[in-house]
């Protein structure tokens, strides 16, 4: 079946086995969000005066969250991504890590930061299970750093970083979002970085994710033109596919570090995406761009079995769609911005 002809399905999903959709995709990738709350104010994310935070009331518990992650193991989950908002604001973080590496002692467990926090909490989140941190960073000058997120934090991101990375946080990836005007002359500057600390930093082109939908398409910016900049002036070498949707590049002269391109908008990875997402308040989304989401956290609190929850899990799988459709007429923006997903 072609990815333009879906249509949602009139079977049944498969009882058993791993989580599949009707494409064949099995998805063993999940992103935890563990809080919508976030310190900075991402100019493509949040509106300057933040947004309605959901009530405490309504976030998961971390006894619900470490629930849910056992069943998603049980389905054939491997990878699991700690987000938010900025996750490292939920009070008490490294105890969470801690269940959730107690609920999936084989799990690879990252989380995607950006860093502010991590000075002091690098060493306590190393200790209690995580395996490595992708630190969110957009510009290295102290000025647009400031511009496009709304906090004077550079200094304070750099020393995250650099925690991050002497408490075994490693490999310690960077991510940079490419928006042009702002801080698209940089990337030849963040390839520099990356040779020089060993690094891998990985360029996420511009997506309508933003909560006052403001996405300009003209401020994309390809990812082929980024790797073309930076392989005139430092060379790169391919490397092979891997689990990430970053397609990545070493340096031909063997310096450390690497570079990476998320080509979200111009060259979509949705026929391979095998990602799925869970809100901070208990909605599973099967895509970064779905429009419908399914509750898992009114099922967890009416008493539902693990068998009942994983039958709710394995149908909103099954009912993924083809694909986010940016690149089409008919593209509709989601009315949550990615802080409200959990990217």
């Amino acid at each position: 079946m072609a990815m333009d002809d879906w249509q949602p399905p009139t079977t049944a999903p498969p009882p058993e086995g791993p989580l599949v959709d009707t494409f064949g995709r099995v998805a063993d990738d999940l992103r935890v969000s563990v809080t919508d709350r976030c310190n900075f104010r991402c100019t493509y994310c949040m509106p300057a005066e933040g947004l309605a935070w959901i009530p405490k009331g309504e976030i998961l518990t971390f006894e619900e969250l470490t629930r849910l992650l056992g069943i998603f193991v049980s389905l054939g989950v491997r990878s699991l991504k700690v987000t938010g908002g900025e996750p490292t604001v939920r009070a008490d973080l490294p105890r969470l890590i801690r269940m959730f590496r107690e609920a999936g002692p084989e799990l690879d467990i990252s989380m995607t930061t950006n860093g502010a926090l991590l000075d002091r909490l690098a060493a306590p989140l190393a200790d209690a299970g995580l395996d490595r941190v992708t630190v969110s960073c957009d510009s290295l000058m102290r000025h647009r750093f400031a511009e496009m997120t709304r906090r004077d934090a550079l200094d304070r991101v750099l020393r995250g970083i650099r925690a991050a990375e002497a408490a075994g946080l490693t490999p310690v990836k960077i991510n940079c979002v490419v928006v042009g005007g702002q801080n698209d002359g940089e990337v030849v500057d963040f390839a520099r970085w990356a040779r020089e600390t060993g690094y891998v930093v990985r360029f996420i082109e511009y997506m309508p994710l933003d909560a006052e939908h403001a996405w300009e398409r003209a401020k994309v910016v390809p990812s082929r033109s980024i790797v073309k900049a930076i392989d005139r002036v430092f060379p790169l070498v391919p490397l092979g596919p891997d689990r990430e949707p970053a397609t990545s590049f070493a340096f031909a002269d063997g310096a450390p570090g690497g570079i990476g391109v998320i080509s979200s908008v111009t060259e979509p990875f949705c026929d391979s995406c095998n990602r799925l997402r869970i809100t901070a308040e208990g909605q599973l989304r099967a895509c970064l761009f779905a429009l419908e989401e399914t509750d898992l956290r009114g099922p967890l609190r009416s008493g539902a079995s693990d068998r009942e929850i994983e039958r709710r899990i394995r149908a909103a799988v099954w009912r993924k769609w083809s694909g986010h459709r940016i690149n089409h007429p008919d593209f509709v923006q989601p009315a949550r911005s990615m802080s409200m997903i959990g990217g």
